[in-house]
């Protein structure tokens, strides 16, 4: 079920640095080196293939760009908060 503009603004102000970008959550991480970066992108495909969520990946040598939605619902829906403080663990 996609979630309402008031409820992503609540769940949003629980995260840490993401942000609402159209229909998805956005936010980049500064990995510090090439390695740092693919070491994270790994540990992010073991949680999502765990959560059968997987979100799109963007990597800049020691910058990761990770952004997430719900294309079955078409929007933002619990899953997305539930992998974005998952992410944030790490």
């Amino acid at each position: 079920m996609i979630l309402s503009h008031e409820r992503i603004a609540e769940e949003l102000a629980k995260l840490g640095g993401w942000r609402h970008r159209g229909n998805a959550l956005e936010k980049a991480y500064d990995r510090e080196s090439f390695d740092g970066s693919i070491a994270f992108v790994n540990a992010i495909a073991k949680l999502a293939n765990a959560r059968d969520h997987h979100p799109d990946l963007t990597i800049s040598w020691n910058r990761v760009t990770i952004t997430t939605t719900s294309h079955d619902a078409g929007g933002l829906t619990e899953r997305d908060f539930g992998l974005a403080a998952a992410i944030d663990e790490l």
